[in-house]
C-alpha cells in the first residue's frame, strides 16, 4: 500500500510565501521523480514543478524564480517552496509521485490542497 500525504496548503495573501510538503509512504522499491500539479477552476491540471532521481528540476514557465522544489531523500519527500505568491497561483495543488512498485512503475496522487492567494 502506498500513499502520498500533503500538508500545508492554506489561504495567503499577494506576496507572501507558502511551502507544501508530500511524503511518500508504504512499500515501494524506488522513486523515479516527485512533483506537484495544480489545477484552477475551469482549467486544466498543470505541472508546476518536478524533481526526478537523478536532481534535475522542471518548471513551469509562470512559476520560475518564485518556486523551488526540493527533496529529503531519508524521509522520502518533496516540499515546494512557493515566494512572491501572485492570486493566479490559488489552485488546487497535487502530489505526484512516480514510483517502482513491486515490479512495475506507477503513479500515485495525493488528496490535494488548496492553495488560496487573495488580500
Amino acid at each position: 500500500q502506498v500513499q502520498l500525504v500533503e500538508s500545508g496548503g492554506g489561504l495567503v495573501q499577494p506576496g507572501g510565501s507558502l511551502r507544501l510538503s508530500c511524503a511518500a509512504s508504504g512499500r515501494f522499491f524506488s522513486i523515479y521523480a516527485m512533483g506537484w500539479y495544480r489545477q484552477a477552476p475551469g482549467k486544466q491540471r498543470e505541472l508546476v514543478a518536478v524533481i526526478n532521481s537523478g536532481g534535475r528540476t522542471n518548471y513551469a514557465d509562470s512559476v520560475k524564480g518564485r518556486f523551488t522544489i526540493s527533496r529529503d531523500n531519508a524521509k522520502n519527500t518533496v516540499y515546494l517552496q512557493m515566494n512572491s505568491l501572485k492570486p493566479e497561483d490559488t489552485a488546487v495543488y497535487y502530489c505526484n509521485a512516480d514510483l517502482l512498485v513491486d515490479t512495475m512503475r506507477r503513479t500515485y496522487w495525493g488528496q490535494g490542497t488548496q492553495v488560496t492567494v487573495s488580500s
